[in-house]
């Protein structure tokens, strides 16, 4: 995005929307799903909001960089605080969410079903 770099608003928002793998825009190429936040009264910058299945894999590689190795790397105890996590986060909500997670555990999904499950029972 260009033209708003310096406008200490964007500047706030900018880990947020880094964090949730947004992507920001000016306002005028915003889109019917964008959404435009506006600051005293002016537009400043529009936020386009990722696919929620872009969303998983955004959330599974910041759970890598915050391990610093591959999920798949993990004792079974932080596999099963990562599942944890996602299950918070709403990452079994989406469409082949266990199987991703599965996938970047390097686990299968009954393990990953097994992980929800005893959670549940504590």
């Amino acid at each position: 995005m260009t033209g708003t770099g310096d406008d200490p608003f964007v500047a706030a928002v900018k880990p947020l929307v880094d964090a949730m793998g947004g992507e920001m825009l000016a306002p005028g190429d915003a889109g019917p799903d964008d959404v435009v936040l506006s600051w005293e009264g002016s537009n400043v910058v529009a936020v386009r909001l990722p696919q929620l299945a872009d969303s998983l894999d955004h959330i599974l590689a910041a759970l890598e960089r915050k391990h610093g190795k591959p999920l798949a790397d993990l004792d079974r105890k932080a596999k099963q605080e990562v599942v944890r996590v996602l299950e918070a986060r709403g990452a079994f909500s989406v469409r082949h969410g266990v199987e991703t997670v599965a996938g970047a555990l390097g686990v299968s999904r009954f393990t990953v079903y097994n992980y929800l499950n005893r959670e549940k029972q504590l």
